[in-house]
């Protein structure tokens, strides 16, 4: 399904001096760009509706009536892209197709419309290149895009809504965590991020709520992520708030991260981890991992490094991990592990255009 976008170019965007102002400093997610992509969607569930009114039109505040859908019933979904200018000044996007896919996967739980691969690519191109400005070009920065479908309708009852909005908006950005040192992590016993049958494996607002009491309740502790159990499988290990994580088993060069069982969420970084750990004669498994093995195998000196993954933070190492009554210590002390960081140069390296792409993993933009 091909749609034809129309350009609005904003009438008063930020200057060039306000821009690299903004890139002195721009955190994550603090400062936008100049547009915003829009498309419509009007229709049901079960008739596939029609996707219409695709434009580009100036970054600014929506109108919504109180009883759209989203604010009660939470349908939304979202992605999360990042975008690199090259040395060559081009502009590339890392697999931004596997996060069409997901989108697709996250509207059908949620029962929105699947938005076409192409109408995807196409808004975030659109985007990227009236505001290819806004891309920052320091070590560890890069255009942050943010696609995502809110239900519109203004309807009480419970039902699918007939009509959606899809959006993609972007953000220049910095390192998340800053220069990459093991962080502390916090292990929620009282909370669940998902739970069998629900809404795990989709990319929802609702799945990041949940986990935000137990995050603060981490950072009361002094850590800065919070990791979830199962307490039904072991106390098997989903994953952190926002990151997926892996373990690295150094003697035996092996890299374990945890099985997908429909709770946890198919990361695109933790994908591309999994194959470049492969490309590097590791052997990969994905499977269940209990909390007691993350204890012993730090104990005896198996896990020689643990590290969480995600689109904001690329890699981030993982140091120690609390609970309310009892801690396992860093598996490497003070300074992030040697694989860890190796693949994490890798996949940046791909990523800016300093590593040869031989998976095919980049779209050009711009």
């Amino acid at each position: 399904m091909s749609i034809e976008f129309t350009v609005e170019p904003n009438q008063n965007p930020a200057s060039d001096a306000r821009i690299e102002e903004i890139f002195a400093d721009p955190g994550f997610g603090n400062y936008f760009t100049d547009h915003m992509a829009t498309v419509d969607w009007e229709g049901t569930y079960h008739d596939g509706g029609q996707w219409k009114n695709a434009r580009i039109t100036a970054y600014g505040p929506l109108s919504l009536d109180p009883a759209a859908a989203v604010f009660h019933y939470g349908q939304e979904v979202f992605e999360g892209i990042k975008a690199y200018r090259h040395s060559d000044g081009s502009i590339w996007a890392f697999r931004p197709e596997v996060n069409a896919v997901r989108l697709q996967n996250s509207a059908r739980r949620l029962a929105l419309p699947e938005l076409p691969e192409e109408i995807f690519l196409e808004s975030v191109k659109q985007l990227v290149s009236i505001d290819q400005k806004w891309i920052p070009t320091g070590e560890g920065e890069s255009l942050y895009i943010r696609p995502f479908m809110i239900a519109t309708e203004a309807y009480l009852g419970v039902r699918p809504s007939h009509q959606v909005k899809y959006m993609v908006i972007a953000s220049p950005v910095g390192n998340y965590f800053g220069t990459p040192k093991p962080v502390d992590i916090w292990l929620s016993t009282n909370y669940a991020r998902a739970g069998v049958g629900g809404t795990g494996a989709a990319k929802c607002g609702g799945n990041y709520a949940a986990s935000m009491i137990a995050q603060l309740e981490g950072e009361e502790q002094g850590c800065q992520q919070v990791i979830f159990k199962d307490p039904n499988r072991d106390d098997a290990i989903e994953e952190l708030g926002g990151m997926n994580v892996f373990y690295v088993f150094g003697k035996e060069n092996k890299v374990v991260t945890p099985e997908l069982t429909g709770t946890i969420l198919e990361g695109v970084t933790r994908k591309s981890l999994l194959q470049l750990a492969e490309d590097r004669g590791m052997t990969v498994e994905e499977r269940k991992f209990t909390l007691t093995e993350w204890r012993e195998g730090v104990a005896n000196g198996d896990i020689t490094e643990v590290f969480a993954c995600g689109t904001a933070a690329v890699v981030s190492p993982v140091g120690k991990l609390k609970a309310a009554d009892f801690e396992i210590p860093s598996a490497t002390g003070e300074e992030p592990g040697e694989i860890s960081m190796a693949l994490r140069e890798e996949l940046v390296g791909i990523q800016t255009g300093k590593i040869e792409d031989r998976h095919g993993w980049l779209t050009r933009l711009a």
